[in-house]
């Protein structure tokens, strides 16, 4: 018997060896998983446990990434197919054509958008209704809001709209990119003796989507109305003599990828990113949304218009833009109903300290947003730009939010005759404009300002402040995992470096002297990068794991990474897998690698964590026999991120920094029984759930009450 098992066994280690590892049935196409992504998070907004403020948060973000996944992912597709190119590349080791993953997208966004307008008019709405917040329908009306509404319509409507009548002296307008549109049907004849069936109004963006009904005629706590539903009640006087027949609100969405040269001279960049930024907002048609009750000889009519199928079409029971939604969670004043506050931890040596240099020179810090807060890194930058024997800044900038305090101390620093270098990232989606306006800000101060390297974005995070002591000068420097964006540091789980380590500063130096000169590259002595490095680094260190198990030496890796998606990183995972090594990965987003395949990647798991904040930090370990390495990057494991993009990956040297980025980084989210969702082989995501008599974890809580303890 015990032959015939170890035969059977042998047998079956034959087959696993023959397995071909790069067949597609082992990946998950990128855009379905981007698409489960989006399901995660609506299911956010189910989720009794979440104050209901925060649940319409989450609807509204749901919707708001469904909108970008449109703009460029389906709108990447759509063009491909234009241009007939048959298979994607190596980011896409499903090897899906265009036109499969396109047809399985549809099925599954009109399956999800059906979901989201019923979790909004079952779920949310009743919900708010019973902490009165009521979004009042037409229907129910009272009669002093009815009267209000008139005279609003008539004082702050009436006078900026313009109804655009269809004949062939008013062909169909310019639509604009997610704009707000009624399409109307209408009888008679004008004062020019001209008729016309149809009209066109659009709702300029200066104008509420939401409306506040003032408190005397409120008959909720807080009650709000539809400027839609004001439009519907009134369009008739835009159209005096007309009979109207129909008022029915439309939407497009449109290709918003920016198309830029990668061989544009970099002196042009800046013109050619204005250029496309002007064209982005009626780029090629993609989605057309339209509320379900138009007809469909309208809805005939907006297609042909917008050159769309009928797979295009989104009929949806309720506003046709979910993310104004987010105005209410906004405009109302009930702490009672979202997430309690809190307040980062700002116990550190560096502001505290009377001297942030001379804190940094004794030991490495480590930032843990949103846990730890923004400061020291605003406190570090503030310091140097007073501090006379600070010579040089150096810094790069890939979205920093509007109204930065960093970009201001740039600015002082550069006034104050500091030698200021900043590298901006024109080409940071949907943050195009901000950067040119910040680019030109800061050019206009005295700062040297660059746009990166011809075809690689800079997307590392890195600050290097140089400065005089004695007769020699030192390096100070701050590397991150996420943007110099205050904002989004309250928001998003990312991890920094503070370091005066002489290894890593001549390395941030000789990165910044690439970005900004002509040289050949130089060796870097502890961090890695992209386009040079990284990968064939991250390979090293994955094969050395599998050799080390094979060795029976200790061997397991733990990375955290927003998506994962490169072919080949995946086939060295599984081939570490087969090889022993136990392997954890929690990844955010995007997750092409199937665990739990026997023969292929039954070691290894993929959690994703969804919660109150935005997982965004990168971390990437290796046990090494022991010698446990730690590193943090602002890569994922993406093939745009390893081979075309400026990234940075710096290691984690300090015994007790490194101990805490493994238990707060890594080892609480992989215990996480509450926010975390398991990959199943079949791509599906379930549930992490508190077994009987186990007690919660939730890692974002925990970490939230221990930074409260520091």
């Amino acid at each position: 018997m015990n032959q015939q098992n170890n035969s059977k066994s042998e047998s079956n280690k034959s087959e696993n060896i023959s397995l071909d590892i790069s067949s597609p049935e082992f990946y998950t196409n990128r855009e379905i998983s981007l698409l489960k992504f989006q399901e995660r998070v609506l299911e956010q907004a189910k989720n009794e446990k979440i104050p209901i403020l925060n649940r319409l948060r989450f609807l509204c973000i749901s919707s708001t990434n469904l909108d970008e996944f449109f703009e460029v992912r389906v709108a990447g597709l759509k063009r491909q197919i234009m241009l007939n190119i048959s298979l994607l590349g190596a980011d896409h080791p499903d090897q899906l054509t265009p036109i499969q993953q396109l047809t399985e997208i549809r099925e599954e966004s009109h399956k999800f958008v059906e979901e989201q307008y019923r979790v909004l008019n079952h779920v949310i709405i009743p919900k708010l209704q019973k902490q009165s917040i009521n979004i009042t329908r037409r229907s129910k009306w009272s009669t002093e809001l009815v009267s209000w509404v008139k005279t609003y319509f008539e004082t702050q409507l009436f006078p900026i709209l313009t109804p655009i009548a269809l004949d062939p002296a008013h062909p169909f307008p310019k639509i604009q990119n997610k704009s707000l549109n009624f399409i109307v049907s209408l009888e008679g004849e004008d004062a020019f003796g001209r008729a016309s069936e149809l009209a066109v109004v659009q709702a300029p963006r200066a104008l509420p989507r939401i409306i506040r009904v003032p408190d005397e005629i409120a008959t909720a706590k807080d009650e709000f109305i539809f400027l839609s539903s004001i439009m519907h009640a009134h369009i008739d006087q835009l159209f005096p003599g007309m009979q109207v027949h129909g008022c029915f609100q439309f939407r497009v969405t449109r290709n918003s990828d920016l198309f830029i040269d990668d061989q544009e001279d970099m002196e042009d960049l800046l013109h050619a990113v204005e250029g496309e930024l002007l064209s982005r907002k009626y780029g090629d048609s993609v989605r057309l949304e339209v509320v379900k009750n138009c007809p469909e000889e309208l809805v005939k009519f907006l297609k042909h218009e917008f050159h769309l199928g009928e797979e295009d079409v989104f009929r949806v029971d309720g506003p046709v833009n979910l993310n104004r939604l987010v105005n209410i969670a906004d405009s109302v004043n009930r702490p009672d109903l979202e997430y309690r506050p809190f307040t980062p931890n700002n116990n550190s040596d560096l502001v505290k300290g009377a001297n942030i240099f001379e804190e940094i020179a004794k030991k490495d810090t480590l930032l843990h947003h949103p846990f730890d807060a923004f400061s020291p890194i605003i406190e570090l930058l503030q310091q140097a730009a007073h501090d006379p024997h600070v010579v040089a800044i150096k810094q790069t900038l890939y979205r920093t939010g509007s109204n930065s305090v960093l970009v201001d101390l740039l600015m002082e620093a550069a006034r104050a005759g500091k030698e200021v270098t900043v590298i901006i990232e024109l080409r940071a989606r949907f943050d195009e404009e901000a950067n040119i306006q910040l680019a030109n800000t800061l050019q206009e101060a005295g700062a040297h300002v660059v746009y990166g390297v011809v075809g690689y974005k800079t997307h590392s995070k890195m600050l290097l402040i140089t400065r005089r002591e004695k007769k020699s000068l030192r390096h100070y420097v701050h590397l991150g995992t996420g943007n110099y964006h205050a904002g989004t540091a309250r928001l998003y789980t990312d991890i920094g470096l503070i370091t005066c380590n002489e290894h890593i500063g001549d390395d941030v130096h000789r990165l910044f002297m690439q970005l900004t000169g002509m040289s050949k590259r130089k060796p870097l002595q502890l961090l890695l990068d992209s386009p040079f490095t990284l990968f064939e680094s991250l390979k090293k260190f994955i094969r050395r794991e599998a050799e080390n198990a094979k060795a029976g030496k200790p061997a397991r890796i733990i990375a955290k990474t927003n998506s994962l998606t490169h072919n080949k990183i995946i086939q060295e995972l599984y081939k570490a897998s087969n090889a022993g090594v136990k392997i954890d990965l929690i990844v955010r987003g995007i997750s092409c690698l199937k665990p739990g395949i026997e023969g292929v990647s039954e070691n290894i798991t993929v959690r994703s964590i969804v919660g109150r904040f935005l997982e965004h930090s990168r971390i990437y370990y290796f046990e090494n026999d022991g010698n446990k390495d730690v590193w943090l990057s602002s890569a994922d494991l993406m093939e745009r991120n390893l081979y075309y993009r400026v990234e940075t990956c710096f290691p984690v040297l300090d015994q007790k920094l490194k101990k805490r980025v493994i238990e707060e980084g890594l080892e609480m989210y992989l215990d996480d029984n509450c926010q975390a969702w398991d990959l199943q082989p079949d791509g599906q995501y379930i549930n992490a759930k508190p077994g009987k008599n186990r007690r919660r974890k939730a890692a974002q809580e925990k970490l939230m009450v221990k930074s409260t303890k520091r």
